[in-house]
């Protein structure tokens, strides 16, 4: 992989990082912003239902930072685009699409198969 390219990857992850970072800021000031005392049951639960789903969605979101880091600290020990499974370049384009992958796609669909199989 060219200099260019990973610059470009880096990049890429840096800015995935900001927006979800945002996100969370966003997320902390409608928390911090909302009255406690909502009077109608339904609006209430209406309310609840929403920070639910809010909370759901920065769960994932912390899941995704925490591979957006490791996809950085690759980057900078040299190991980025390298399948962690069989040791070959991961191609560019499945880089492109999900920039976060340690597998290339024979390891991932290998992978995905034996949790079928495991039932998971």
């Amino acid at each position: 992989m060219t200099n260019d390219e990973l610059l470009t990857f880096k990049k890429q992850l840096e800015s995935m990082k900001a927006s979800i970072n945002a996100d969370v800021e966003r997320t902390l000031d409608t928390l911090t912003s909302q009255t406690g005392n909502i009077p109608d049951p339904n609006d209430r639960a209406s309310m609840e239902s929403d920070l639910s789903f809010e909370l759901r969605i920065r769960e994932r979101e912390r899941k995704l930072s925490e591979k957006i880091d490791e996809a950085l600290q690759r980057i900078s020990d040299g190991s980025y685009g390298i399948c962690s499974g069989c040791g070959q370049d991961i191609s560019t384009q499945r880089l492109e699409a999900r920039p976060v992958t340690e597998l290339c796609i024979e390891c991932k669909t290998k992978q995905e198969m034996r949790e079928k199989e495991q039932g998971r």
